[in-house]
C-alpha cells in the first residue's frame, strides 16, 4: 500500500517514491524523510515556492550529523529533479543548495586489549536466557577479530561461515562481496557458540538461517544489539550513563584496524606495501576509505615515532 502524503505535493511524493521503487530502490530510509517533508510543508501551507520550502525544510532540523543531512538532500535533489523532468516549466530551476559540513563530528573511541577483555568477562554476566551470554561473546569477538561492519555481523547466514576453512563471506556489503579468513582460535569460538545456537533453538540450522539469533530465534535487531553493547560499555565505565557519547559497536572495525596497524608497527613490515591488504580484508573500495579508521593512538605514535628514531640513527651511523 502506497504512503499517504497531506502537503500539496501529495500526489507529486507519492509518484516519486513509486517512480524509485519501480527502479528497483527500496527507498526505506527515503520514505521517512520524505513523509517528514511532507509534514512539513502542510504546516507551511502559505510557502508557494517549493524552492524556498526545501531549504526552510533543510534549516528546521539544526544539530544533525553530517552525513544524515547529507541523504536527506541527495533525495530532495532527486525529488526536484523528478519534478522538472515532469513540469519542465514550472520547475525551471532548483534551489541554491547549501553547503553542508563534510566531514563527520564523531570520533572513533578505539578500545584497548584490556578493554576488550573486561567486555568479555561482562558478557559473561548477560542472563535471561543463559545464551545471551555465548551469543554476545562471540559477536564482540567476531567484530573484533574481524573488523566486520556491524551490520555485516548481523546479517552473515549460516551458508557464509566455513570453520574448516576459516573463512567467513560478506555478501554485497557497500556495493562489494568479500571473503575474510580469520584465525584458528576465533573458528574454535564460534565452533561453540555454533553448539549452544543449536541447543538454543532445538534444531539444527538451515543454510539460510541467520547466524546470529535474539529470543525470537531468527534475527538479531541491530536495535537490540545497539542497547546491550551500550549497557556493555556503561558497566565497563566507557560510556556515560547518559547521552550518545562513547563507544559504539561500530568502534571495534576502528579498534581492529588500529590494532592491526600497531601489530605491523611492531613487526617492522612495509606499512605502504600492507595497507592494501588491510583495505581489501576491511572491504573498501581504495585506501581513501581506510584511512577513516587509522586513529593515532599513543600506543602508535610511539612506535612510529622510534621506527622513525631507528632509521634516522641508522642514516647517521652510515654518513
Amino acid at each position: 500500500m502506497m504512503p499517504v502524503f497531506i502537503s500539496p505535493l501529495a500526489s507529486d511524493l507519492a509518484a516519486f517514491l513509486a517512480f524509485k521503487r519501480s527502479r528497483g530502490y527500496r527507498y526505506a530510509r527515503a520514505e521517512f524523510m520524505l513523509r517528514s517533508f511532507d509534514r512539513f510543508l502542510a504546516s507551511r501551507s502559505k510557502q508557494r515556492l517549493v524552492d524556498q520550502a526545501i531549504l526552510a525544510w533543510l534549516a528546521s532540523r539544526p544539530g544533525r550529523k553530517a552525513i544524515s543531512v547529507a541523504m536527506d538532500l541527495s533525495v530532495i535533489r532527486e525529488f526536484w529533479r523528478y519534478l522538472h523532468r515532469r513540469n519542465p516549466h514550472h520547475f525551471t530551476r532548483g534551489p541554491r543548495w547549501p553547503r553542508l559540513p563534510t566531514e563527520p563530528r564523531f570520533a572513533a573511541y578505539v578500545l584497548s586489549g584490556v578493554q576488550v577483555r573486561l567486555l568479555l568477562r561482562l558478557a559473561r554476566r548477560l542472563g535471561r536466557p543463559t545464551f545471551r551470554a555465548v551469543l554476545y561473546r562471540a559477536l564482540i569477538l567476531l567484530l573484533y577479530c574481524t573488523g566486520l561492519r556491524f551490520g555485516e555481523a548481523i546479517r552473515l547466514r549460516v551458508r557464509d561461515l566455513d570453520l574448516r576453512g576459516r573463512l567467513l563471506f560478506v555478501a554485497e556489503s557497500k556495493g562489494r562481496s568479500r571473503w575474510v579468513p580469520f584465525h584458528s582460535s576465533l573458528a574454535v569460538e564460534l565452533a561453540g557458540y555454533l553448539r549452544a545456537r543449536r541447543a538454543f533453538v532445538g534444531s539444527e540450522a538451515a543454510p539460510d538461517d541467520r547466524v546470529f539469533i535474539g529470543s525470537n530465534r531468527f534475527s538479531l535487531p541491530a536495535s537490540t544489539v545497539g542497547g546491550t553493547f551500550s549497557k556493555l560499555y556503561r558497566r565497563a565505565g566507557l560510556k556515560p550513563a547518559r547521552g550518545r557519547t562513547g563507544p559504539r559497536p561500530y568502534d571495534l572495525r576502528h579498534t581492529f584496524a588500529v590494532h592491526r596497524l600497531t601489530r605491523w608497527y611492531r613487526q617492522g613490515v612495509d606499512l605502504h606495501s600492507r595497507l592494501p591488504w588491510l583495505s581489501a580484508y576491511l572491504g573498501h573500495v581504495d585506501l581513501l576509505g581506510t584511512e577513516t579508521y587509522l586513529t593515532a593512538t599513543p600506543e602508535l605514535i610511539a612506535l612510529a615515532g622510534d621506527r622513525f628514531h631507528r632509521r634516522y640513527r641508522r642514516k647517521e651511523d652510515l654518513t
